[in-house]
């Protein structure tokens, strides 16, 4: 059921948008040309695009947002439109996806900057777009208005896939429009309009490179259309694209060298001090827990940890660690420290061991054909091949943890006397009298000798239509349809490289001296590993080669096969579509022409995947013989993921003329998931234009986002554990009964669709007596519900408890392995429709185009002011796990999900027929580092997990300066442009915050510094 829309609510929220309206008239914020403003408030900038639009009365009717296909038609749902010449002019780098980012809108989507570090999800280094930081997934990318096949398990639609050198414009629709198009239009759609009667041909090449020498990168693209056949009917269009950057695999910024971290204040005491804050906020901090070379974490035997704080560095040389003044937890202590600040704090060099940039290579070919086979009825078909490769540094092999045996070094007077208890390297290396009633010594390493981790992803994306559409005259009226199948197929290889093998690296870790007679017929006192000459012959493993981890420059090479594997999962994922959709206007009414759009679409979408046995997790029994699943890799540990379902949609939209400059517009769409059921879609909206210079506007939706592939179908891995259930007492005891349990983490076939109710209300504003001028400011709301998040055993239990019964279904008794009064649960760890999220903001865009022959007479230049920026008030993330508070995640820099409370863009550009300059404005505003966080120097109240106190809480904005200069040149009959580009004029550092490892919020910021791109654009018609 419908909840009651209390509008008293959103009165009192869009109040506030009024001053934010005047605030930009008064700042001058523009943005990118408003295409849903109506003349003469739909004024466009005037561009190549429109003016040729304009010229052609022939020219496609599109409204992204809607169905409909009528001239003068503005949806109510607001659309930012960026045009071919904009991208053109200002993007930042040769990749579209780069420019479209930096709309605030927008600024939260995936990049290869922070999508490189997902090692096992396959995202790593593509573009996904990202609306309102309400996730990819609620995000529906278009390309021509239908869909893609996705490039990732969970349906994301990479940027990189789209033929750029065609895209004439693109479409950002800021509101749910899952009536229009479907599922995933939760915060929006975003539409790739290609120019698909283009006539010519035009080519684009560049390169790119940082101040510091580093970051290369290249393109080239080429397109081409003409016309064939009798009197043109028929159309070729061709493009291809080449695309490479080289990589950046170590962060040598200064920024990433100040040691600026979060370190627990050592005076904190929750019981005896609780007045001062919990966490400090330092520079010069580093990680005190482990070494490049190793560092001995603790040692038992003898006097408690009497070996701690020792490293080894090149060759294997032993040096004393020097803990700084301030050093968490205690050197003393039972728990080995963690932080220091001051004293070796630079000597764990993690941080600057791992990649900035991804190698990144792309080929693109697109093609299509049509011929007009009749008045008004055009057959198309069109194809489309992209390849990717993708290659990151992720990191070094750390490792913690590490037990090395020394029992007996102590007292073996030489190497050949040693028993097999005595790890040799730590004989060798440390020796005899420093190990004197040492029994075991563990380490902790970034393992500088290993070769680093790497992700090394390969995408083939496929894409072909087949269809035909065209104009016709219904009902006295025009009218517009289309019909087509289309088939996309991604190939997809996630696959990651040095990757250490769990029992190969304990097995070469425990090297020993060979004991004479052993039985793996050794060299007597020769360094083995251990399972190769002990008594037993049943684990032997004639390929271990033993590893030394303590020291830089003493590991065998030889041992790093071994080791040292390369884990990977093979997926194809498929999409089957077809579609027809009609607009025709069937009667007018005293206010104006009614016009319909209907259609109906089926849709496939499968998944097939492939993972070999020695990289799968390995199934085991734990101690009491209950199934359970170990990982044998470090990370990765893949599973292969199979599975598919299919949609039936129809959907009705109509705009209605109701007189006075109202216009209304609804639409309602009926789908059916053969895994989820029915759902309905709707859509109800208005625009107002009282006078010519101004239009308000209001939708409200309902959307869905639908269950992807990954969440429906994932393979199951196993573990076992014990839980609390809170509906049984132990007797006598005060809290909750404990139960073994064993669980498959799997995907849930019984999710159903999130659902969202959205809100969007503002006012277009192009005053005739500036003309050349427009304003539109927008209050939007998202609520979702049902939203889809994965829960473990215990909040499974806790929510079953509370009486929801979907969480109850998830678990059930194992007769065969239950005792009276102890059942033995089993449980299915999956994602449910338990959690919600709410955003709130308001959008303020607006454009300003002054012709200067208006001030100098003759002048043929022009000057244009544009801007966009986001205010967020809301963000609110519900898990659904009991217990958890709310917290609104607006004004927090310091996760990279997090929220700014204002993102910001503008430019400045002029220009004229043989030269333009840009310039470019972008950032975010301050907040703080941690949501929950309490500021406070003294007097703090006690610190808790959801609420900690910090003695600052504090992370900077950021303000970034682009430059982009384009000449016109003279190359025979083409028209030719130079342009250069440089981001990040000022060379300004990224978005600091106080974390080990990359120490920046790399959502929002600029990691490699200043940057020159320069290159050339040459067409002919």
């Amino acid at each position: 059921m419908t909840k009651p829309v209390h509008f008293e609510r959103h009165l009192r929220d869009l109040a506030s948008v009024s001053s934010w309206a005047v605030l930009a008239v008064a700042i001058g914020v523009a943005s990118p040309a408003l295409a849903q403003t109506v003349a003469p408030v739909q004024a466009q900038t005037e561009t190549e695009s429109a003016k040729t639009a304009d010229a052609d009365s022939n020219a496609e009717i599109l409204v992204t947002g809607s169905r409909v296909a009528r001239d003068g038609f503005q949806a109510p749902t607001p659309v930012m439109v960026l045009t071919q010449e904009q991208i053109l002019n200002s993007s930042p780098s040769n990749n579209i996806a780069d420019f479209v980012n930096q709309m605030p809108a927008l600024a939260g989507s995936t990049r290869p900057a922070n999508s490189r570090l997902n090692l096992s999800s396959g995202q790593a280094g593509i573009n996904a777009l990202n609306l309102r930081n309400l996730g990819e997934t609620r995000t529906l990318v278009l390309l021509d208005g239908r869909r893609s096949v996705g490039s990732t398990i969970t349906g994301l639609v990479d940027v990189n896939t789209i033929p750029q050198q065609l895209v004439k414009s693109v479409e950002v629709v800021t509101g749910g429009a899952s009536a229009a198009y479907g599922s995933d239009a939760v915060a929006g759609a975003v539409n790739f309009v290609l120019d698909k009667k283009y006539k010519g041909f035009k080519v684009s090449v560049d390169s790119g490179i940082t101040d510091k020498g580093d970051g290369g990168n290249y393109s080239m693209s080429v397109a081409g259309g003409f016309a064939f056949g009798s009197d043109d009917r028929g159309h070729i269009l061709l493009s291809g694209e080449v695309a490479h950057r080289d990589g950046i695999f170590k962060v040598d910024r200064d920024w990433n060298a100040t040691g600026y971290v979060r370190i627990q204040n050592p005076a904190y005491d929750a019981t005896t001090n609780s007045g001062v804050p919990q966490f400090l906020i330092r520079k010069q901090v580093g990680a005190a827990n482990s070494t490049p070379g190793g560092l001995i974490t603790a040692s038992a035997g003898g006097p408690a940890n009497r070996l701690r704080g020792l490293y080894f560095g090149q060759n294997g040389a032993v040096q004393q660690y020097q803990y700084g003044a301030l050093t968490f937890p205690s050197p003393t202590g039972a728990t080995a420290p963690s932080l220091t600040q001051g004293g070796d704090w630079r000597v764990n060099d993690s941080g600057r061991r791992i990649g900035l940039d991804p190698e990144d290579d792309r080929h693109g070919v697109y093609g299509r054909a049509s011929y007009e086979v009749a008045n008004g009825i055009e057959l198309f078909a069109e194809g489309a091949y992209n390849k990717q490769h993708v290659f990151f540094n992720a990191g070094p092999n750390l490792a913690t943890g590490v037990s090395l045996s020394a029992t007996g070094c102590g007292t073996a007077a030489t190497a050949a006397a040693a028993p097999l208890t005595c790890n040799a390297y730590l004989y060798n290396t440390l020796g005899r009298a420093q190990l004197a009633g040492i029994t075991s010594v563990t380490i902790a390493s970034t393992a500088a000798d290993l070769p680093f981790r790497a992700v090394d992803n390969k995408r083939e994306v496929q894409r072909y239509a087949l269809g035909a559409e065209g104009t016709g005259e219904v009902f006295g009226k025009n009218a517009t349809w289309e019909i087509y199948g289309q088939y996309g197929r991604a190939k997809l290889r996630e696959q990651l490289r040095n990757v250490m093998n769990i029992t190969r690296m304990n097995n070469a870790t425990a090297a020993v001296f060979a004991p004479a007679g052993n039985t793996g017929g050794y060299a007597p006192g020769s360094i083995q590993c251990l399972i190769n000459v002990d008594a037993s012959t049943t684990n032997n493993d004639p390929g271990c080669v033993p590893l030394n981890r303590l020291g830089i420059g003493v590991a065998n090479p030889a041992a790093f096969s071994y080791v040292l594997g390369n884990p990977y999962r093979d997926e194809v994922v498929e999409q089957y579509n077809a579609a027809f959709n009609l607009s025709v206007t069937p009667f007018r009414t005293w206010a104006g022409d009614v016009s319909v759009a209907m259609g109906a679409e089926y849709r496939k979408e499968k998944i097939s995947g492939f993972v070999p046995a020695e990289f799968q997790p390995l199934s085991v029994l734990d101690a009491s013989g209950r199934p359970a699943t170990t990982n044998r890799w470090s990370v990765g540990n893949y599973l292969p993921t199979n599975g598919s379902y299919n949609v039936k949609e129809a959907y009705l939209e109509t705009v209605v003329p109701l007189g006075l400059g109202i216009e209304f517009n609804g639409a309602a769409r009926a789908t059916r998931y053969s895994t989820a059921g029915y759902v309905t879609t709707w859509k109800a909206g208005a625009t107002w234009q009282p006078i010519e210079d101004i239009r308000f506007r209001v939708t409200r939706s309902r959307d869905i986002r639908a269950p992807n592939l990954n969440e429906l179908f994932a393979a199951g891995s196993a573990n076992s554990d014990s839980v609390r259930n809170p509906a049984f007492t132990n007797n006598g005891a005060n809290g909750p009964a404990t139960y073994s349990y064993s669980a498959t983490v799997t995907g849930n076939l019984n999710l159903r669709p999130e659902k969202s109710d959205s809100w969007n209300a503002g006012v277009v504003v192009a005053p005739r007596f500036l003309p050349g001028f427009n304003l539109s400011v927008d209050y939007f709301r998202i609520d979702v519900k049902d939203a889809i998040s994965t829960f473990g055993a215990q909040d499974i239990i806790n929510l079953c408890f509370q009486g929801q019964q979907q969480f109850c279904d998830a678990y059930s008794a194992d007769p065969a392995r239950s005792s009276p009064g102890q059942p033995y649960l089993l449980f299915r760890s999956q994602p449910f429709n338990a959690a919600s999220q709410l955003v709130r903001g308001v959008d303020i865009d607006g454009s300003y185009r002054l012709p200067l022959d208006k001030l100098f007479g003759d002048s043929e230049g022009a000057i244009t002011l544009r801007g966009t920026a986001t205010r967020y008030i809301d963000n609110l993330f519900n898990s659904g796990v009991p217990s958890t508070v709310v917290l609104n995640s607006v004004g927090v820099n310091g996760g990279q999900a997090s929220t700014p409370k204002w993102i910001y863009r503008g430019s400045l550009t002029y220009d004229t027929p043989d030269f333009s300059i840009t310039g470019v404005g972008r950032g975010v505003s301050s907040g703080k580092y941690v949501g929950n966080g309490i500021e406070c120097q003294t007097g703090c109240p006690v610190s808790t997990t959801q609420f900690p106190t910090y003695d600052v809480n504090h992370v900077s904005g950021l303000f970034y300066a682009d430059l982009n200069l384009t000449a016109k040149i003279d190359m025979g009959g083409a028209d030719a442009q130079l342009f250069l580009n440089v981001t990040n004029v000022f060379d300004r550092w990224p978005l600091l915050v106080p974390e080990t490892g990359l120490a920046a919020n790399s959502t929002y910021s600029d990691l490699l510094g200043r940057a020159f791109r320069v290159g050339i654009r040459m067409e002919m018609r």
